[in-house]
């Protein structure tokens, strides 16, 4: 079993969640990414500092390492949750870490109902891995396919 805890992000661990994004990010390259690079801001120490002071930057740890992240925002309402992003440390992929990260992603909020997201149409890791957690394509244009997911 696999032992993670996903918790608010500290302000002393904001450097090594950002080395984390930037490496798990530029690693598209090996499943599609016409180049290495990330969504706005992937790499950017000031802006994972908003938005960890807003309440949406998240990190993951393990036996007290940071090795991920995530950003997320819950609607108004309470009962949907928009999955901006989620990474993991390479060297965990395909291990089952995003299995257990997405579960408890998707546990985290009380009373969340749906989960919304949206990955590069480029992007065969992801589409396959949302795919495989049940989440459903609703839509998509020139550059990215939206899921959705309903909870029970």
């Amino acid at each position: 079993m696999i032992l993670m805890k996903l918790e608010s992000a500290e302000l002393k661990h904001i450097e090594k969640i950002v080395a984390i994004s930037k490496a798990a990010f530029d690693s598209d390259i090996n499943v599609g990414a016409p180049e290495a690079g990330g969504p706005p801001y992937y790499d950017s120490i000031t802006w994972h500092i908003q938005m960890k002071n807003e309440g949406h930057l998240l990190q993951v740890a393990m036996d007290e390492e940071i090795v991920g992240g995530a950003i997320l925002f819950v609607d108004e309402d309470g009962k949907t949750l928009y999955i901006g992003r989620i990474f993991l440390d390479p060297v965990l992929y395909r291990k089952g870490y995003g299995l257990s990260l997405m579960k408890m992603v998707e546990t985290f909020y009380p009373g969340i109902k749906t989960i919304k997201l949206d990955t590069p149409l480029w992007n065969v890791r992801t589409n396959a891995f949302y795919k495989k957690l049940g989440y459903c394509e609703v839509k998509r244009d020139e550059e990215f396919i939206y899921y959705q997911k309903e909870l029970d």
